[in-house]
């Protein structure tokens, strides 16, 4: 651990701090080791706190598990990408809820007219889509703090798995997540990240 590290302040511990950000890594393959229903009720019930505009919680899950289902999967995911899905124990279809607008009266109360207002928007897809993506990040945070290790994937035909899964309806498929416990040989060494000062201004 660098010496900025120990020296910074966190709310959390240093356990919490390698677990979910440190010393966690993209998962690229799994043992045989199950995930329980609870494990995944868990990661939403800690996703489900991420930030939304007007609390809006456009995000939807599929969780996959049975092998027919990953099989409908696993069609529209690019060769490259089809052994990590088949080897993870759940595979799950994070989707945009387009239609998120009619929940608002129910999520965010103290905004009138949010629903008409989103309804006319010629942005919502986009805002719906912006905003899945944030509790995305949060999906895979939460699968950590679970004791799970994430392998989010691009590389899939996302109007293939939208009429797949969620024909007729207003989900459009962001990301495609593998969940389980990675095996020994499925992570790489952790590639480098830029420096504070790299990236960062201070103004």
């Amino acid at each position: 651990m660098s010496a900025t590290a120990e020296a910074t302040p966190f709310a959390i511990d240093e356990l919490a701090a390698d677990v979910l950000f440190r010393e966690a890594h993209t998962a690229y393959g799994f043992t045989g080791e199950t995930v329980s229903d609870a494990e995944l009720e868990s990661i939403y019930e800690l996703m489900k706190f991420a930030p939304t505009m007007n609390n809006a919680q456009p995000l939807r899950i599929t969780f996959l598990r049975g092998e027919a289902a990953k099989a409908r999967l696993i069609k529209h995911i690019a060769d490259g990408n089809k052994a990590k899905s088949e080897q993870a124990p759940v595979v799950a279809i994070l989707a945009a809820d387009t239609d998120f607008h009619q929940h608002l009266p129910r999520l965010a109360p103290q905004s009138q007219g949010a629903r008409e207002r989103f309804g006319a928007s010629p942005m919502r897809e986009q805002i719906a889509r912006n905003n899945a993506w944030m509790q995305a990040g949060y999906f895979i945070i939460a699968a950590r703090a679970v004791g799970l290790d994430a392998g989010p994937m691009g590389g899939f035909n996302a109007a293939g798995v939208d009429e797949e899964f969620f024909a007729g309806t207003a989900q459009r498929t962001i990301m495609i997540v593998n969940l389980g416990h990675a095996s020994a040989e499925g992570q790489f060494p952790r590639n480098p990240r830029f420096g504070f000062d790299e990236v960062v201004d201070v103004l």
